[in-house]
């Protein structure tokens, strides 16, 4: 009997000391544990260790204080007629004030967080360019936080931040921004290489003139200085021989020349073959038809 009853009391010890001990919980940090009595909401626990009636309270789940990521994607259509593809990520979290809210309120938070993005996209994308959806993603994703605060607020949820990540448009309008900017691009290079090519040439113009121009001055010079030259040897032949008349001089200064050509054209060691009258009389008869030459040259003068 003796044994049968510390077999007894043994069950009983072991059976309060797994009720007491089954009636401590933990919870993690960042978390929020719901307890419920009877199936009736009943408080909520923060992180450490907590305690609940046996038999009564039930530990009914948990709630994460984490901030959640959601990714979605939008498919719409542009006020031009161009369907985008639009990547979202909505950050969200719980408030730890309304955790209650949180947990019961919403059956998949996800799918009507979705929802709500949807709904405040297809009321903006549709109205705007798709250069316009590209230039305003940072004003679409204000407006959906914004939205998306407001509606999410009395379920508990805090909206932390909406991200816009890329504006991916239809494959072939794709294809075709990427032309019209490629062409764009070659234009630009060709107005630079157009305008690089006429400096060049005005450049070289300019050179070639400047060149000619001094060609011209040196030849001008080369001329004055003959002419000095040569009516510096005829005062010269004048004042030697006296009598000497300036177009004897002339003729004499001409034939000197004549010959000094000669000279220089047999020193040159490229020069080409010339055939010409040597003689006394071819020299006699060259030297009248400078002469010649000269007379009408002053008659037409």
């Amino acid at each position: 009997m003796d044994a049968v009853l510390g077999v007894l009391f043994f069950l009983l010890l072991l059976f309060v000391l797994s009720t007491m001990f089954g009636s401590f919980f933990t919870v993690k940090t960042a978390q929020a544990a719901i307890v419920t009595r009877f199936g009736q909401f009943k408080r909520t626990a923060g992180p450490g260790l907590g305690w609940k009636m046996p038999f009564i309270d039930k530990l009914e789940g948990r709630v994460s204080l984490k901030v959640d990521q959601i990714a979605l994607t939008m498919e719409t259509k542009t006020h031009d007629n161009v369907f985008v593809t639009i990547p979202i990520s909505v950050q969200t979290r719980v408030r730890p004030e309304k955790v209650f809210e949180a947990y019961y309120s919403l059956a998949d938070p996800a799918a009507q967080i979705q929802a709500y993005v949807e709904q405040v996209v297809l009321g903006h994308v549709p109205g705007m360019t798709l250069d316009e959806v590209f230039a305003s993603q940072s004003s679409i994703a204000a407006a959906v936080k914004a939205e998306l605060d407001n509606d999410m607020a009395a379920f508990g949820y805090e909206i932390v931040n909406v991200l816009v990540t890329d504006i991916i448009p239809d494959a072939k309008v794709k294809s075709a921004m990427n032309d019209i900017n490629a062409a764009q691009r070659e234009q630009v290079a060709a107005n630079a290489r157009g305008e690089a090519e006429k400096v060049l040439v005005v450049k070289k113009a300019e050179a070639e003139a400047e060149s000619k121009a001094l060609q011209g001055q040196g030849i001008a010079n080369q001329r004055r200085a003959i002419i000095e030259g040569l009516s510096g040897s005829i005062e010269d032949f004048q004042k030697a021989l006296g009598d000497t008349s300036a177009r004897e001089v002339m003729q004499l200064v001409l034939v000197t020349q004549y010959f000094d050509t000669l000279k220089s054209i047999g020193e040159t060691g490229k020069a080409n073959t010339i055939f010409v009258a040597h003689s006394p009389g071819a020299v006699q008869s060259i030297s009248e038809e400078i002469m010649q030459a000269m007379t009408a040259m002053d008659k037409m003068n």
